[in-house]
């Protein structure tokens, strides 16, 4: 593990002291620490303000439960959360996930994660969090639409379009905001379109933004290659996850002139070498929410179904993990450079575990952090917010090139600020410290609140 800066280590060592057990919050902080070692012998008033140590504490934590009666009569009881981290650059933005592996240490690397991630857009938005620890897979559209106005009945409280402004996550589309939204508007007699985002495109919601978060990760990868005199055409790609983020990714590869021949799922993953067929993919993950297995049995022979095991035994030139955190692991990351790959964008927050990032970075390899290439979804939600608030609507294309426009911008934001502090090329140290500057400038300039 990297030494720290002393400056921090006092710092982080009260980080862990107050959050115990919190794991996937610490890896984040941890990951951040390393990297601001530059940042804070170039500019001491970041430490003399101890803007550091306010940043890793929350503004407010809110936990509350969520009692809900499923179809048979029976009383369920979850619980929520909405972690409000740090609102100097804009009201606080983040999702919402709804799955069983929630918890506050989930939650808060999230929202620790998303302040630099929002930072980074150069639009005006906070970093936040939340969710809850139900598991939406296997109910039905009556249960979930009771869990999500129960959820709302307490959330409505903490959130609105100047203060908070939640979106989807994991577990959390279109269907789970439709029925936040109409609770919200009930309770609260207002039609606040700015209150959440991801909303249906008949309703206040913003074209691009299904696709905005797979888009932009494969925007960033493009970015990244073009540094090094690449192009993604005629590219091996493989993608974890077969989700709204991995279906999307693979679409705009596959536009870029890549090709995904591997995606996953909890049941296992598909090497589909003609490339995988997006129709298909979309119809068995999206329509029938069945399994990747299906997708074998309707493709054909051509096609292999590997029960378990990794997606990234697959060779390819990029691989873009898009699942969840902490999927690809020291391990994985190995195979994957002693199979030829170059290339790795998180479509996901945080699926590679730091062994991973070293072992890419030790090979040489384009690493982009997902708190810069999975930017994407959030810089849209921020147009679906410029949108609301002008009652506008924009055109897919219009949105779509706002977006490529953003990504863009992070990628030369991150290469430039790794340049500036000794790093040149690391995208990691890079995109750190640009949203951390940004952000810790405006602390600075708001005083100590």
């Amino acid at each position: 593990m990297p030494q720290l800066h002393a400056a921090l280590q006092e710092t982080y060592d009260a980080v862990v002291d107050r959050n115990p057990g919190e794991l996937e919050f610490l890896q984040a902080a941890r990951e951040v620490f390393e990297t601001l070692g530059p940042v804070v012998a170039k500019h001491p008033e970041y430490t003399e303000a101890n803007v550091i140590a306010r940043l890793c504490e929350p503004e407010r934590q809110i936990i509350f439960r969520v009692p809900w009666v499923d179809d048979a009569g029976v009383v369920h009881i979850n619980r929520g959360f909405r972690v409000e981290f740090n609102s100097a650059l804009g009201p606080f933005k983040g999702g919402l996930r709804f799955h069983p592996s929630v918890y506050l240490g989930i939650v808060k690397f999230l929202g620790f994660e998303q302040i630099f991630k929002n930072a980074l857009t150069g639009l005006p938005i906070g970093g936040g969090k939340g969710g809850s620890d139900f598991d939406p897979k296997g109910r039905s559209d009556a249960e979930i639409m009771r869990f999500c106005q129960s959820f709302m009945a307490e959330l409505y409280r903490h959130i609105g379009e100047h203060t908070d402004i939640p979106a989807g996550d994991i577990g959390v589309g279109g269907r789970e905001i439709g029925y936040l939204f109409g609770y919200y508007k009930r309770i609260t007699n207002r039609y606040e379109s700015g209150v959440l985002t991801g909303k249906g495109l008949t309703w206040g919601g913003s074209q691009v933004r299904t696709e905005a978060t797979g888009y932009g990760a494969v925007i960033f990868t493009r970015e990244m290659l073009r540094a090094r005199g690449e192009d993604l055409e005629g590219k091996r790609v493989v993608v974890s996850g077969s989700g709204n983020v991995a279906t999307f990714a693979i679409e705009k590869v596959h536009q870029l002139g890549g090709t995904v021949v591997a995606c996953s799922d909890s049941g296992g993953y598909v090497v589909d070498e003609k490339g995988i067929d997006l129709d298909l993919l979309k119809d068995v993950k999206g329509v029938r929410r069945a399994r990747l297995s299906a997708y074998a049995e309707e493709r054909g022979s051509d096609v292999t179904h590997v029960s378990g095991g990794s997606v990234w035994d697959v060779a390819c030139d990029i691989a873009l993990p898009s699942a969840t955190q902490n999927e690809l692991d020291g391990a994985a990351a190995a195979r994957l450079v002693a199979n030829g790959c170059t290339a790795v964008a998180e479509g996901a927050n945080m699926p590679c575990t730091p062994e991973a990032v070293r072992a890419f970075s030790e090979a040489g390899v384009a690493f982009g952090p997902g708190k810069a290439a999975n930017a994407g979804g959030v810089a849209t939600s921020a147009l679906e917010m410029q949108q609301n608030a002008s009652r506008d609507s924009w055109t897919f294309e219009y949105t779509e090139e706002r977006l490529t426009s953003i990504m863009t911008d992070i990628h030369g934001r991150c290469l430039e600020a790794a340049e500036t502090y000794g790093s040149p090329g690391n995208y990691v140290v890079g995109a750190n410290i640009a949203g951390f500057t940004r952000v810790a400038d405006a602390m600075l300039a708001q005083g100590v609140v």
